[in-house]
């Protein structure tokens, strides 16, 4: 049924049950396993960068290590379940690129982690995941993570 799994990660803490359930996922259906980790322009884009003092050369390149590291995570994680996985870095709007590169890749399945949060914060802010399960046009699997308030 699947052939190939796309878990887009965003390095926050609380993913690790997505990357759980898609390697289990990816084990069981003998699927593809895409890492994709997204570096949000709209964050390095607004800012001017006068203040940001960091290892790398700016904020920019420092978010791309970020997900470069979280993405060598997961994908050691899906190495020691015996899978070998693609990672890919893109750069761009996150719902965008993910629904992007899951029509471009022919992904089966789209699995994405969630912070679990009360009603009113649901109501006042959307995430990444919510614009992905509604806009794409290929199946979503939505883990859940409990947050503590």
């Amino acid at each position: 049924m699947y052939d190939r799994i796309l878990l887009p990660t965003d390095a926050e803490k609380g993913t690790e049950q997505a990357i759980e359930h898609a390697i289990a996922v990816a084990d069981h259906a003998d699927a593809e396993l895409h890492l994709l980790y997204v570096v949000d322009s709209d964050v390095y884009g607004s800012y001017t960068g006068d203040e940001y003092v960091h290892e790398f050369e700016g904020l920019e390149s420092a978010l791309e290590q970020e997900g470069e590291d979280a993405l060598e995570a997961a994908a050691e994680s899906a190495r020691e379940a015996g899978l070998e996985s693609k990672t890919v870095v893109r750069h761009g709007s996150p719902h965008e690129e993910i629904i992007d590169y899951a029509e471009e890749g022919d992904v089966d399945l789209i699995v994405m982690g969630s912070k679990e949060r009360s009603g009113e914060y649901r109501r006042l802010l959307g995430s990444v995941t919510d614009r992905v399960a509604r806009l794409a046009s290929r199946p979503v699997t939505i883990v859940k993570t409990p947050v503590e308030e």
